[in-house]
């Protein structure tokens, strides 16, 4: 017994609606370089508070922690640690050298490089995740705690499409409009044979 043409329609407007709120989430994702070009490190002097304040975070976007492992790692910290360059109880501890830590709620986000000095010589991170992307970020100082991190590492994704924006602030979009367009061709050839 076969579909109907009424049936084939409404699945076609069930699938067209689904992908494109899931393509719209996915779309809004950033992956951010952490230093842009220079990566996680104590050389070039890099500001990482000029770096943080020429991006803006929201829910879904990451952060791309890049650096040797002989001398960096990446330890995520409450607000109180960061501000004291204590990387003794950190929240998340981070150490493959190419790390991806998830932004996955608005808040304060805190972290700082645990070697001895470096913390000290400017090498930590303040990151504020807003709930829109309209929203301009600020590092007013905020007492809330920041949200439970992501343990570990994980790959950073492999987007259909991702172009890079301007080595300035290092930041990947990641667009998915072709791929989506071909899926849905691909669902609506195949439901209409």
């Amino acid at each position: 017994m076969g579909l109907s043409r009424e049936h084939v329609v409404c699945m076609m407007i069930i699938i067209i609606m689904a992908m494109g709120m899931f393509g719209e989430s996915l779309a809004s994702s950033s992956l951010h370089k952490v230093g842009g070009s220079a990566g996680w490190t104590t050389l070039g002097n890099v500001d990482y508070q000029k770096w943080t304040s020429s991006n803006i975070f929201t829910p879904g976007d990451s952060l791309l922690f890049v650096y040797n492992t002989q001398f960096h790692n990446v330890k995520q910290v409450s607000r109180r640690d960061f501000l004291s360059c204590n990387a003794t109880s950190a929240l998340a501890t981070y150490n493959s050298g190419s790390d991806t830590v998830a932004l996955k709620k608005p808040g304060h986000y805190y972290f700082l490089c645990g070697f001895p000095g470096h913390c000290q010589a400017g090498q930590k991170l303040h990151v504020l995740v807003v709930a829109t992307s309209t929203a301009s970020p600020s590092l007013s100082p905020d007492l809330s705690p920041a949200p439970s991190p992501s343990i570990g590492s994980s790959p950073s994704p492999s987007p259909a499409t991702a172009s890079e924006d301007s080595a300035q602030n290092g930041a990947i979009s990641v667009s998915l409009s072709t791929a989506m367009s071909g899926v849905v061709v691909f669902v609506v050839a195949l439901m209409l044979y």
